[in-house]
């Protein structure tokens, strides 16, 4: 999920789909603009986050966006649950890695946009985006260990 703040989570739902217990949760994070939620579907016996739905669910608050997911039926649930588990991805820790970095051109691209329009001064400005490149490259340099590793 692109965002710029914390993600919030709130557990919606339990469902059961072919005969498994599935956990629904709500990550909510303002994206610059509204927040923007998606779910996430773990089994019971799943110690992750999940498989995220690619669908969004927005709101002008997390309140909003969680009242908006808290409308969708357990069928609805299900077929979202269905999309993403067609759609998981099998190489995580570098899909992880480079959500990561898009994170951060997105967070470098921010602090340079407050920049220009005088929200915050040049100097730290300049701190920030050199921190957050030097933790870009850091990341980058794992990539070559992740790739093509699955699970």
């Amino acid at each position: 999920m692109e965002h710029f703040g914390p993600v919030t989570l709130t557990p919606l739902a339990s469902i059961t789909v072919d005969g498994r217990d599935v956990r629904v949760t709500l990550h909510t994070a303002h994206d610059g603009i509204e927040y923007v939620g998606r779910l996430f579907f773990a089994e019971a016996d799943w110690t992750t986050s999940g498989i995220p739905d690619r669908g969004i669910i927005p709101g002008r608050s997390i309140d909003d966006a969680v009242a908006l997911a808290r409308t969708l039926t357990p069928d609805e649930l299900t077929q979202r649950w269905r999309r993403a588990n067609a759609q998981k991805r099998r190489y995580h820790g570098l899909r992880r890695l480079t959500l990561e970095v898009l994170s951060k051109v997105r967070y470098l691209h921010q602090v340079g946009v407050s920049m220009r329009t005088g929200l915050i001064d040049a100097d730290g400005a300049q701190q920030e985006m050199e921190l957050t490149e030097e933790q870009m490259v850091n990341l980058v340099r794992q990539m070559k260990h992740l790739a093509g590793v699955e699970g």
